[in-house]
């Protein structure tokens, strides 16, 4: 299990396979002309920015904050995640 700390100083290669292999797809919003999509790692979440026109990822963010999830609230249940508040 990778910590917070460490996935954001990871290299961006690095956080790609963390986010394909180790975590679980939650939920997709729209930011502009990006689609950014939400995954749980355990202890924290991460969101992946992706331009549709570039066809690439453009930043990938993780955090701990639940505030942080506000964008979401209305697609996802953090009961299902075990997350108590």
């Amino acid at each position: 299990m990778i910590t917070l700390k460490d996935f954001q100083s990871a290299s961006f290669e690095k956080k790609c396979d963390w986010v394909t292999g180790y975590s679980n797809f939650l939920s997709t919003r729209r930011l502009g002309d990006a689609k950014v999509y939400l995954y749980h790692a355990g202890e924290f979440f991460i969101e992946v920015y992706y331009s549709p026109t570039y066809k690439k990822v453009l930043m990938i963010n993780a955090f701990s904050n639940i505030s942080s999830l506000d964008p979401y609230l209305d697609s996802i249940s953090l009961y299902d995640l075990g997350i108590n508040l």
